[in-house]
């Protein structure tokens, strides 16, 4: 059985993200929490991502400690756009999905598109790659400043 992730309340910013990962996958694992679709040995790598963004982390403790603060900067209004491809032969799921949001501390709208690679193995993920445009979240964070 897996260990609780702690104070699920600290990732309210990611309700759309979660709700859309859990209804890409619907029908395809055991359904659940975002956290409960994850091996406890998950490998996530970041292959399009930010500058101070982690480009491999492993462990679902390690994705929940990620993601724990990330509502202090973006909040996540909705998510939505979603294309699931799967291959059954193969295991792998592929996510493409939009989000809007908006910045904490500035109210800045934010919007991304993903890609999500993912590989069931016994009816969790074990692996995810994922690709984002970092354009677009250096737009709302306002980086470089002018």
């Amino acid at each position: 059985m897996k260990a609780p992730i702690a104070n699920l309340a600290d990732f309210t910013a990611l309700e759309p993200f979660f709700r859309i990962i859990e209804q890409g996958l619907d029908g395809l694992i055991e359904p659940g929490h975002f956290f409960d679709l994850l091996a406890e040995d998950i490998a996530v790598d970041f292959v399009i991502t930010v500058p101070g963004y982690p480009r491999h982390i492993e462990g679902r403790s390690a994705v929940a400690e990620l993601y724990r603060p990330y509502g202090t900067t973006i909040v996540l209004d909705r998510c939505f756009d979603l294309t699931v491809h799967h291959d059954a032969t193969t295991g792998v799921v592929v996510l493409e999905y939009a989000s809007e949001g908006h910045v904490v501390g500035t109210g800045h709208r934010y919007a991304n598109r993903y890609i999500s690679v993912l590989t069931l193995r016994d009816g969790e993920i074990a692996h995810w790659r994922d690709y984002l445009d970092p354009i677009a979240v250096f737009d709302a964070l306002g980086w470089p400043p002018h």
